[in-house]
């Protein structure tokens, strides 16, 4: 009899310590996993019963608060609303009871329910005061900027993305198709459901945040990279080497050659080649004169392969490939942005940064400050270097070569009249019976003499014709909408 009590004795207590370790593994080690999940509802119903701060703009526009709920038999007194729908939804995300949250909501979601430490803290001498303890958190996103890129895309599949290289913070991210949150944030179960079941099965998956969560092929914008790295590595200069005049590139190991756009002969110098986007010369450019240890390296200094630290959930890694050691003809159409290139707009945006602020990606960021119910300022950003893929005497000759593009170039539809603009097309080409392709357009702008002030990338997905005029034709009044109003809200050029 005692040595079965014994061994029960025995059971009940590795029982015991398996419960008090799955306890603390889930409280401790899966908290964040099982917080951040979209769908983990309760921490959403705790919070839809609190006070919640507002979400605005850098020009003072309200896209995110909690209103009165007029519905007296809810079980909810308080409601999220949207007031600027889709022109923010893939940013502000939603909150929703049933569904979690998403975007801006999930990541400063202790910011706006004043949850956090200092908040916290600060809470303790309000414990006697009938006022909320909320944080309202500002963004550098402006509405303007927004509302041109919305018109000059239209209905087109694509994103805009506009960023102050100098800083990283995103003054605009537009992209079609997008969705309004305020329906999968109803507290009306049927409008939330069908709202939901029809977004996640609407073609374009609108409640993605395309602008940094998709990636597509980059094309010729990403010969900025292969520049950049020829040019850090000390390989290619604006004199040396002087690609041959030829209509295609012909990589060892295969007899398939990589042909220029329409059969076209070019050459020449780095500001030639790159001034009329030459295939031929960068792809001999990557597979010979940088080779594959410097090209994966380099593509990796300017962001690719490595997680974003922006200030938003999951974003996605751009890409380049690693196995090109041994494969000359893959390396080669790498260094042109085919193959298996995949790059984010974001990326795009800050590789176009990294040349106008002297060879400096900057993080990438969204928030601005968060204040409290008072008006006082309880956090702020602090702009911080991410990656330094050039010095800046090379990030100086291919600003040149940049601007040459747009001079005289295939980005001559993004200039503007005053300022000093740089910039490079892109054009991924899908299929030839019709022809089509992803259309690119990526740069900068500012004053004359100074630092440019605005990066942008814009991709327009899909389109007729497979020429590198087509991203100049489609992209590029798009990028330069944008840059004007972008430069006229920091006072012009």
């Amino acid at each position: 009899m005692n040595r079965n009590i014994m061994k029960l004795g025995v059971v009940l207590v590795v029982l015991y310590v398996a419960l008090f370790a799955k306890l603390n593994w889930i409280q401790v080690v899966d908290k964040n996993s099982l917080d951040s999940n979209p769908l983990n509802t309760a921490q959403v119903r705790r919070d839809f019963s609190r006070p919640r701060g507002m979400i605005l703009t850098a020009d003072g526009t309200v896209i995110a608060q909690t209103v009165a709920n007029p519905d007296n038999s809810s079980e909810f007194k308080r409601m999220r609303v949207f007031p600027e729908g889709e022109l923010f939804g893939q940013t502000t995300g939603y909150f929703s009871f049933r569904y979690g949250s998403s975007g801006l909501e999930r990541q400063y979601n202790d910011e706006l329910s004043g949850s956090t430490f200092d908040q916290q803290i600060e809470g303790f001498g309000d414990l006697f005061v009938a006022r909320e303890n909320v944080g309202n958190v500002s963004i550098s996103l402006r509405k303007d900027i927004q509302e041109t890129a919305r018109t000059q895309l239209g209905n087109r599949e694509g994103s805009v993305v506009a960023l102050d290289p100098r800083t990283g913070a995103i003054l605009g991210s537009w992209s079609w198709p997008s969705y309004d949150p305020n329906t999968v944030s109803s507290l009306d179960k049927t409008i939330a459901e069908t709202s939901w079941k029809f977004l996640n099965a609407a073609s374009g998956v609108p409640m993605r945040a395309h602008f940094y969560q998709d990636r597509y092929f980059p094309g010729s914008t990403f010969k900025i990279v292969t520049s950049g790295v020829g040019l850090q590595t000390g390989k290619v200069t604006n004199t040396e080497p002087v690609y041959p005049f030829t209509n295609g590139y012909t990589p060892e190991g295969t007899n398939k050659p990589i042909m220029n756009f329409g059969g076209e002969t070019c050459g020449g110098t780095l500001p030639e080649i790159l001034r009329v986007s030459c295939n031929s010369s960068f792809a001999q450019m990557g597979a010979e004169t940088i080779g594959a240890v410097d090209m994966v390296a380099g593509a990796g200094s300017f962001g690719f392969n490595t997680s974003v630290p922006i200030d938003m959930p999951e974003p996605v890694k751009s890409v380049f490939p690693t196995n090109v050691g041994n494969n000359q003809a893959k390396l080669a159409m790498s260094s042109i942005g085919q193959n298996d290139v995949q790059a984010t707009p974001l990326q795009m945006a800050m590789v176009a940064g990294a040349v106008a602020n002297g060879g400096v990606i900057m993080k990438p960021h969204l928030l601005f400050e968060v204040r409290n119910i008072q008006g006082e300022v309880v956090s702020s950003y602090a702009p911080s270097k991410w990656l330094t893929p050039m010095s800046a005497s090379s990030a100086a000759t291919l600003f040149d070569d940049m601007v040459g593009v747009v001079k005289g170039g295939t980005a001559t539809g993004m200039a503007i009249q005053g300022c000093t603009v740089g910039g490079k097309t892109g054009t991924a080409q899908l299929g030839t019976d019709p022809p089509k392709s992803h259309t690119w357009i990526m740069g900068f702008a500012g004053p004359p003499g100074k630092p440019p002030t605005v990066a942008v990338a814009v991709v327009v997905l899909n389109q007729s014709g497979g020429s590198e005029a087509t991203g100049g034709r489609v992209a590029a009044p798009i990028a330069k909408a944008v840059l004007q109003i972008a430069l006229a809200a920091q006072g012009g050029c």
